[in-house]
């Protein structure tokens, strides 16, 4: 990945922040943190990593709220990041977190049998 993408990826983390955290309304979307934003090379597409405070159908709500919005995120992105032009939007949930929770739980549950 280049080096442009990563940076065009860190500034749309901040402000997709900014924009889902203040700018939507939507009651289905929850407590929401965009933990990371992948750019392809070109910067035609960005897939955007998210967590959800909240069980699986929190988490689903959440998705499709965020499916509907997507125009509008994108069109704020796009007056706030100068490119010319903006990338597609593509979100996700992010396992990441649940699943370093879980090797944490079994590392320690190996410990407390010794």
């Amino acid at each position: 990945m280049s080096l442009r993408a990563n940076r065009v990826g860190e500034q749309m983390k901040k402000e997709l922040s900014e924009i889902i955290g203040r700018k939507i309304k939507d009651p289905r979307i929850g407590f929401v943190t965009v933990t990371d934003v992948q750019v392809t090379g070109d910067l035609q597409q960005a897939t955007v990593y998210i967590t959800v405070l909240g069980d699986d159908k929190q988490k689903e709500g959440t998705l499709n709220a965020l499916e509907k919005a997507k125009g509008f995120i994108r069109s704020e992105v796009g007056h706030r990041i100068r490119l010319r032009k903006t990338p597609e939007l593509a979100f996700a949930i992010d396992e990441s977190i649940d699943y370093g929770n879980r090797i944490e739980t079994l590392i320690k549950e190996i410990n407390t049998d010794k």
